[in-house]
Formats: C-alpha cells, sequence, structure tokens
C-alpha cells in the first residue's frame, strides 16, 4: 500500500502544479484581450467620432440603402456590387 499512496500523492500534486500553471496562462490570455478590446475600441471610437476613416451619416446611409434592398453599382464597371 506505500507505493501505490506514494505514486497517487505524487500524480496529485503533478496535476495541482499543471492546473495552477494553465489557470495562470488562462489569466493571461484574458488580460491580454481586455488590453487587445480596449485598444481596438478606441481605434473604432476615434475613426467613427473623430471624422476620421468612418463616418457615421456615410455609414448610416448605407445601412439603409441595405435595408431597403437598394443595389450599388460601381462607377465605369456595369457591375453591381452588393446584391
Amino acid at each position: 500500500m506505500g507505493d501505490v499512496q506514494t505514486l497517487l500523492f505524487v500524480v496529485v500534486i503533478v496535476l495541482t502544479v499543471l492546473l495552477i500553471i494553465v489557470g495562470i496562462q488562462v489569466v493571461l490570455i484574458i488580460l491580454d484581450l481586455r488590453r487587445a478590446v480596449r485598444r481596438l475600441n478606441s481605434i473604432l471610437e476615434d475613426s467613427i467620432l473623430g471624422g476620421g476613416l468612418i463616418r457615421p451619416d456615410k455609414l448610416t446611409g448605407l445601412l439603409e440603402m441595405v435595408k431597403k434592398g437598394k443595389k450599388i453599382k460601381s462607377h465605369g464597371a456595369g457591375e453591381d456590387v452588393i446584391e
């Protein structure tokens, strides 16, 4: 019985250490993801509200056009871009 208990004790300790390491890695990944989402949020906020790349009036116009089922035609090509 002594050998089985020793082996069980070692296995429990090794599994505990591995679970602690995996838990730390998961926490670090979540913190990194949180930082990335914050940066993405600030970039999108600056682009929409700052009058940068995306203007709200253009975006709502495109959304209304898609809702009504209208088509956007490209200039000169004669093909429909959005159907």
